[in-house]
């Protein structure tokens, strides 16, 4: 089909009501026409240019400056940032790919949308490439035409027309782009895909950017159908809110199927905003930490995400934040204090609980072993060993738990108790302790 601006017309009441209206502007054809076509029917005002420079090119500087040029003819305004694309392990398109989608998420604001000119060739490729990665339904279907991006959305107008077709039209209009040559190097994964296999793939079957969009809708419709199954599953697995992370009864888990329960942990990682588990993760979650002991301490991560397990309670866990704190640090009451792995912990006044006020000063510590206490109201002391596992907390929390101490003696453990002879009496004002690590 032909491409105009009025193609865009759909999307423009849209558009009219966004905050800001940015354009991913790389200066080359896909992403001029959007522009080009954006900037007559929104008026220049209306939209800003986003041009990313990744500094992989002799040509970045000339492009740039291409980019302003075309920018002031159209009367729109150019944001251009230069970035350093770091591999960090992976491919130079992933890694370039991250640093753009940065640039956009660190401009979005909420009501804002960033506007990208992937066409249905680019989907070919997407859908293509994911296969050949081993991509399940999510990746099959491809790019979504719109979603969520920062606090912002991300919108693709373009997804149903042919790059062919866009050219067309550019050249019609007299228009002026420029060509990545990275574009054409055949080392490249995707550049391979588009240049050696997708003829290959259009000599046999001309029709073939229908049928692959096709079986990406169906992907698509697959991939909300599994959503919507974790969305009730999760409902069903008493969520708890932990110190750190989030829980799941292990129990009700178990009673699902295999398949099931891997939907359910990739939608509950990805519901908290974690990086979501792949295959081999959750092949490793299934064969060794949901069959190990319960005092093996299983734990199973990722990027920066944990699994673990304790008293058929399955945890997901962020990563924690390392910070650097003093062995002891000497706390005054009225202000939240940080302590170990991100912690944070406050003291708020409260009529005959916590802490007698007895000390403007306090000092925290971390366990080195060996200490003992006597909550109040007990009998006797224990070691705070003990005490820890008596009280549940997670074994991976009880080396970093605050210890809250009065002249070298322990007076109080973090939110969980105070030692007996330093409790507020009834009446009497005292501090109430909250420890934080989420």
């Amino acid at each position: 089909m032909a491409f105009s601006p009025d193609s865009l017309a759909p999307f423009l009441d849209q558009l009219r009501k966004s905050r800001r209206c940015y354009v991913a502007y790389s200066g080359g054809l896909d992403s001029h026409v959007l522009l080009h076509a954006l900037a007559g029917m929104l008026g220049g005002d209306a939209v800003e240019a986003v041009h990313v420079n990744h500094q992989l090119s002799p040509n970045a500087e000339v492009w740039a400056q291409h980019c302003q040029q075309q920018c002031d003819q159209l009367g729109v305004r150019l944001i251009s940032e230069t970035v350093v694309v770091n591999l960090g392990g992976q491919g130079l398109e992933q890694a370039a790919r991250e640093a753009r989608y940065w640039v956009f998420q660190k401009l979005l604001r909420e009501g804002d949308i960033v506007v990208m000119a992937h066409h249905a060739d680019d989907q070919v490729e997407t859908v293509l490439y994911r296969l050949l990665r081993g991509s399940g339904v999510r990746g099959l279907a491809g790019m979504p035409q719109r979603r969520k991006l920062g606090e912002g959305e991300l919108l693709r107008p373009l997804l149903q027309y042919r790059r062919v077709e866009l050219e067309d039209y550019a050249r019609r209009q007299g228009m002026d782009w420029v060509d990545d040559e990275s574009n054409f190097a055949i080392d490249l994964d995707r550049n391979f895909i588009r240049h050696q296999v997708v003829p290959a793939i259009a000599g046999r079957w001309p029709d073939y950017a229908e049928r692959i969009s096709h079986s990406a809708g169906l992907s698509r419709e697959a991939d909300n159908l599994l959503l919507s199954m974790a969305v009730s599953d999760l409902e069903s697995m008493d969520e708890k809110g932990e110190r750190r992370g989030w829980s799941i009864a292990l129990p009700e888990l178990l009673d699902l199927s295999v398949p099931r329960r891997a939907n359910l942990l990739r939608y509950w990682a990805e519901s908290r905003g974690l990086a979501v588990p792949g295959h081999r993760i959750l092949d490793t979650v299934e064969h060794e930490l949901l069959t190990a002991r319960e005092d093996a301490s299983p734990l199973v991560s990722w990027a920066d995400v944990e699994f673990r397990r304790y008293r058929e309670r399955l945890y997901l866990l962020p990563a924690v934040q390392v910070n650097d704190v003093a062995d002891e640090i000497t706390w005054a009451l009225d202000k939240p204090c940080r302590v170990a792995a991100g912690g944070i912990l406050r003291a708020q006044k409260v009529a005959g609980k916590g802490l007698k006020d007895s000390a403007k000063h306090l000092t925290l510590k971390l366990r080195k072993g060996g200490e003992r206490c006597r909550p109040a109201g007990r009998d006797g002391s224990n070691t705070l060993k003990k005490l820890l596992q008596e009280a549940g907390l997670e074994p991976w929390l009880r080396n970093i738990v605050p210890l809250v101490y009065i002249d070298e003696e322990l007076v109080a453990v973090a939110d969980l108790w105070v030692c007996e002879g330093f409790q507020a009496a009834p009446g009497e004002d005292g501090w109430q302790f909250s420890w934080q690590l989420n």
